[in-house]
Parts: structure tokens; sequence; C-alpha cells
């Protein structure tokens, strides 16, 4: 019989379950999770551009009467969704520590590899040296957090051998 191999796409567990543990000496200095605010904020701003997608669209197809339930659908699906997915965001959680950012589903990211940060709106995108890409999102300050990783970073290559 053969044997079953789970893919890891389908292992999906949100929160700490799913972070690499800790190396011996090292210790959290910081805890990034979603701001409920920023989330709904963002869903907002989605629904709202959706609905200008919707509005200046359907005029060229001779649905322009169409447009107000149109609008309806558009705020519902991007509310469903933000209902849908809530549980799974806030579950997520990055971890700075005085060597690396520590993320979900065993995502890492070594200070010293970090070749820019930048903010997106709410968010901080990190690229790696190597062009891997990591998003952290819905955070309530991110420029601080910007400040705070980079502050972190600098502190590291002063450190490192």
């Amino acid at each position: 019989m053969p044997e079953f191999i789970r893919d890891p796409v389908q292992n999906y567990r949100p929160g700490p379950a799913s972070e690499l543990p800790l190396e011996p000496g090292e210790t959290v200095l910081e805890v990034f999770v979603a701001d409920r605010r920023r989330y709904w904020l963002d869903h907002a701003a989605m629904a709202g551009l959706g609905a200008v997608v919707v509005a200046a669209v359907l005029p060229f197809f001779g649905r322009a009467d169409q447009i107000p339930v149109a609008l309806l659908a558009v705020a519902a699906a991007v509310a469903l969704r933000g209902a849908y997915l809530a549980s799974e965001v806030f579950a997520r959680r990055w971890q700075l520590t005085e060597r690396r950012l520590v993320g979900p589903q065993g995502r890492q990211v070594m200070l010293l590899e970090i070749a820019t940060l930048r903010r997106l709106m709410g968010d901080i995108q990190i690229v790696t040296k190597d062009g891997t890409k990591h998003l952290i999102k819905h955070q309530a300050d991110s420029a601080a957090m910007l400040a705070t990783i980079e502050a972190q970073r600098a502190a590291r290559a002063k450190v490192a051998p």
C-alpha cells in the first residue's frame, strides 16, 4: 500500500503551532499581529474600489440600471470575504528576535538577508537578497514597525561576525 504524503498547502495550521521554534538563546523582542481596525479599513477600501470598477464598467454593457444592485453585491461579497478570512488572518503573527523574523507556516527571514523593507499602505513588504518576498499584513502602525525592524537589522549588522 502506498504511503500517503500530505500536501503542505492542505496541512495549514494557523497560529503558534505553525511557527518555527526559537533557537537556543534567542529572545522575542516584538510580536506583530494584524490590527482589526486596519483589516476592516482595508476591506472597505477593497469594496470601494470594486464599486468604482462596477459603476464604470456596467454602462459600457448597457446595464447602467443594474448599478445599485451590483454595488450591493460587491459590498456583500467583500464583507463575506472579510468575515470568512478573519479568523485565519488574526491567528497569524510575526515575531522579531535579535537574529530574524519568524512568521507563520514556517517562514523566517534572517535580518542580515533583508535587501528591502517597504510600506504598502498598512502592510510591510520584506524582500530578501535572494528575491524572496514576504508580506506582513494589516498593521496598525506600519511606519513604527518598519523603524523597529530597521533598527534591529542595523544592531544585528554591528554585532555580526
